[in-house]
């Protein structure tokens, strides 16, 4: 029998999380945010949110966080108990070397959020359940009987082969490359067993379905808010700016990428500019790379609006990572001229000199970026057609009744076989 709708008429939605999305700074917390902000249209929801507090998360923010939230969803959060206990870390590493089973899946397991799960099962009606994440994996076999919506923030398994070719310890290569491949298999036990699979771009997508060839996928792209997100009002002031924080690896990996290659080629040829890296950063990165580089990292800052405004070239030289860079379509919406490296902006309608550049090479990075502080009409015509391309394909709004609709048919399928 299927479940009875609550007094609003609406369908009821569970929302489970690895990430306490508010406030939206991040990449994954933009889309998770998001996400839920679209769903909300249409489900009455109930959420259940990990929160990280390695950042400095104090139970204030946390409350303030899920204020944030009420009007989306009635939120409940707990702690990622490994960051509760050195103790606890080294053993989710050590169980998952010994059972062989992906890092994640021990990583997120709660008795707190179990127990609070089970009972949500037994005692509330829901018609739908969301995952944000494959880290949820540990609670899948208790939604069983209800439709599973996974999303993929990227091709995990293959983001963490990535980081193992660029690894410099031998150790850490090793190790990741062995999360690589526990990781894959995680993919192919989950993916064809989730109702439907929710990836963020084609390229994800066809990655995943290599690896998981019967089960069923949708594309849902990164989305941006074009309305927040504007061109300045005067142009850029000559600045290098890139925004990421330190503490996601790809990020910090683009940082010292840029510094040890790409700064001294610019630097050789005089194209040296304020460089602001804009994002989470401890006081000690702040003073080293101020120090030996000349490079401003801000912190984290609320606003990323003015920094961005200020400058005439956003960079994003990453090499590692999956998904879809949401740094990159911010920028597009503000009217940016944008060089990255192939990684960088893989995934994304990204045409090589007319929404951006596109450069592998330390050098020819080097050199697009002299050329677009020396040519204000160059960087106006990319910044232009970025923001074309993100109003055109990537503004939340266009991409919500794609959201919706995929989702109310897996409601409708249910009804129509009349499962409870």
């Amino acid at each position: 029998m299927v479940p009875i709708s609550p007094p609003s008429g609406r369908p009821r939605l569970l929302f489970l999380s690895q990430t306490l999305p508010y406030p939206p700074d991040g990449g994954v917390k933009i889309r998770t945010f998001n996400i839920l902000r679209l769903l909300a249209r249409t489900f009455d929801i109930k959420a259940l949110c990990f929160y990280r507090t390695k950042g400095g998360l104090l139970k204030t923010d946390v409350r303030e966080a899920v204020r944030g939230l009420s009007d989306l969803a009635d939120v409940e959060t707990f702690p990622i108990p490994q960051e509760q206990s050195r103790t606890r870390l080294l053993w989710d590493h050590s169980r998952s070397l010994v059972q062989q089973r992906a890092y994640t899946v021990f990583s997120y397991q709660s008795r707190e959020f179990e127990r609070r799960l089970r009972d949500l099962l037994q005692r509330e009606p829901f018609d739908l359940v969301h995952a944000d994440s494959l880290d949820m994996s540990y609670y899948f076999p208790l939604v069983r009987g209800l439709p599973l919506v996974c999303t993929h923030h990227d091709a995990q398994s293959a983001a963490l082969a990535r980081r193992a070719g660029i690894e410099s310890s031998a150790f850490r290569r090793r190790y990741v490359a062995h999360q690589a491949r526990l990781t894959k298999e995680e993919e192919q036990r989950w993916c064809p067993l989730v109702t439907l699979n929710v990836a963020v771009s084609d390229v994800d997508a066809e990655k995943l379905r290599n690896i998981a060839p019967a089960a069923r996928f949708t594309v849902v792209p990164n989305g941006v808010d074009t309305d927040y997100f504007r061109p300045p009002e005067t142009a850029g002031q000559g600045d290098i700016v890139f925004v990421g924080g330190t503490t996601w690896y790809p990020n910090k990996d683009a940082m010292d990428y840029f510094t040890s290659t790409i700064l001294p080629i610019l630097k050789e040829k005089g194209a040296t500019r304020r460089v602001a890296w804009v994002g989470r950063a401890s006081p000690q990165e702040i003073d080293r790379y101020h120090r030996e580089f000349g490079i401003t990292l801000t912190g984290y800052v609320e606003d990323i609006r003015p920094l961005v405004h200020a400058a005439s070239c956003y960079i994003v030289p990453i090499r590692i990572g999956g998904g879809t860079r949401v740094k990159i379509l911010d920028a597009w919406a503000m009217g940016c001229a944008i060089v990255s490296t192939t990684i960088g902006c893989e995934g994304l309608s990204a045409r090589d000199g007319q929404n951006i550049l596109i450069r592998d090479d330390p050098e020819e990075f080097a050199v697009a970026v002299a050329n677009l502080l020396a040519d204000p009409l160059l960087r106006e015509r990319l910044g232009q057609e970025g923001r074309r391309t993100a109003i055109a394909e990537y503004s939340w709004e266009a991409l919500e009744p794609k959201l919706r609709s995929a989702y109310l048919a897996l409601l409708s399928d249910r009804r129509a076989l009349g499962t409870s």
